[in-house]
């Protein structure tokens, strides 16, 4: 009776040591569902939508982007870590996960903890546009103009804790200006009224704040980054008129704690053999970006530094949602 017993839990062990990698084998074989945290139309879902349809190609499944807006990207981080570990359920990520640690005092998960680190896409700026009403054209008028007119000018933002609004946080902070905040179940959503003037700018992703300054809906001031952005050597660095200013976006991929290392290799090689892709390139770059492969444990260091930039950033602000 032992032997058979030690021999029908041999045999268990087998399957077991076997069944991670024959799943990882065949991942996926089915279609990935890919949580978005922000409303259709905005420069995450645009990302998002640019790489799904890569993926899909190189994979053969489809990767189906579902947006759950709202919480500043919270409520589809709550359902992604909530969602089985088996690599069909992913959760887009980015900067404004990183915000969120610190900004949020009752989140009902930690981020770092709960989530695996996939694969890194591309990093831009945010692009600084204001309502073609507004009598300014450049950043120091700007400030000139809200220090003459204390809390008569309003801020849009896709939503609490995104870097569409910290970015706002910050420039408040560093230059004393007082503005009021206008948040948006994403930033789309807060077009129409930034160019009927009903609030009056935007510190919004470069992709979508960029199609409406060529377009002549809004006026481009100033880019986020700390000097000029490549891909807009003629635009000024807001860091130019206020010293030391910096607010840069990241968009990536992440997966729920305990989703094998096998299928997060296979993301990842995937995601870095798209992002090597002409094609894929020269969309990018028409939005202002460029290609980040990465290995997952370097997207990881890199949500723990951003993590730790915009806690200084939260407390220096002194902002905080409830």
């Amino acid at each position: 009776m032992l032997r058979a017993a030690l021999l029908g839990l041999a045999c268990v062990l087998v399957v077991c040591a076997s069944t991670t990698p024959s799943r990882a084998a065949d991942y996926p074989n089915r279609p990935v569902h890919w949580l978005n945290g922000f409303a259709p139309g905005g420069p995450v879902d645009t990302i998002a939508r640019i790489m799904a349809q890569f993926l899909s190609d190189r994979l053969g499944q489809q990767f189906v982007v579902e947006n759950r807006p709202g919480s500043g990207g919270n409520i589809a981080a709550a359902a992604g870590i909530a969602a089985a570990p088996d690599g069909y359920t992913l959760l887009f990520s980015g900067a404004n996960n990183a915000i969120s640690a610190s900004l949020y005092k009752k989140l009902p998960f930690d981020f770092m903890r709960d989530t695996v680190p996939v694969a890194i896409f591309t990093e831009v700026p945010n692009l600084l546009v204001v309502s073609n009403a507004m009598p300014v054209k450049s950043v120091k008028e700007l400030i000139d103009y809200c220090k003459k007119n204390p809390g008569k000018i309003s801020f849009a933002s896709s939503g609490n804790g995104t870097t569409v609004h910290m970015s706002a946080e910050l420039f408040k902070a560093m230059t004393g200006c007082e503005m009021v905040h206008v948040p948006y179940r994403g930033s789309a959503l807060a077009f129409p009224d930034l160019i009927s003037d009903k609030v009056q700018l935007i510190f919004d992703n470069l992709p979508t704040a960029l199609a409406q300054a060529r377009g002549g809906s809004l006026r481009a001031l100033g880019v986020t980054s700390r000097e000029r952005w490549p891909g807009l050597p003629d635009m000024p660095a807001i860091a130019e008129t206020v010293p030391g200013f910096e607010s840069m976006v990241f968009y990536g991929m992440s997966a729920p704690k305990g989703t094998p290392p096998e299928i997060v290799a296979i993301l990842n090689k995937a995601v870095n053999e798209v992002l090597d892709d002409p094609k894929l390139k020269a969309r990018l770059a028409e939005l202002g970006g460029v290609p980040m492969p990465m290995t997952p444990e370097a997207y990881g260091a890199l949500i723990a530094e951003e993590t730790e930039r915009w806690r200084k950033v939260v407390a220096f602000a002194g902002v905080s949602v409830e």
